[in-house]
């Protein structure tokens, strides 16, 4: 896709491939880490899913975004959402939804280096972010 068209796809359309993305990248680590326990897998990744966990990882990495990165995180956090998240606060579960909208966005771009380098972080990051959103 062109530039232009990736960009006029909607915030909440590119979080929604980027959720597929994110979790792919999140199960792929899991498995490459050695975990095989499906119920053990499932749980660890969770927490890496979790709104709450997913803006922590968000607000970590703050400093190592373009500004082209800072205007699609924009996007995705003003983004109307329409259904009230019952498990983390509206602010955590917005800044979800723009780490998802970058990841979107940049898989839709075909940046999967940059992907990369994102997911990286996250998981070298992971030990002080990740807890469950309850």
């Amino acid at each position: 896709m062109m530039h232009a068209d990736i960009l006029s796809i909607p915030s909440l359309t590119l979080a929604y491939i980027g959720d597929a993305v994110y979790e792919l990248y999140v199960r792929r680590h899991l498995i490459e880490s050695g975990m095989t326990d499906v119920n053990e897998l499932h749980k660890k990744a969770v927490k890496y899913v979790s709104a709450i966990s997913q803006s922590r990882f968000l607000l970590a990495m703050h400093d190592m975004l373009t500004e082209e990165e800072g205007d699609v995180i924009r996007r995705g956090r003003n983004a109307k959402i329409n259904t009230k998240p019952s498990s983390c606060d509206l602010q955590d579960y917005k800044r979800a939804t723009a780490l998802e909208a970058l990841i979107g966005y940049l898989y839709m771009s075909g940046r999967m280096d940059r992907i990369k380098v994102i997911m990286e972080s996250i998981f070298e990051n992971q030990v002080r972010h990740i807890t469950d959103c309850k």
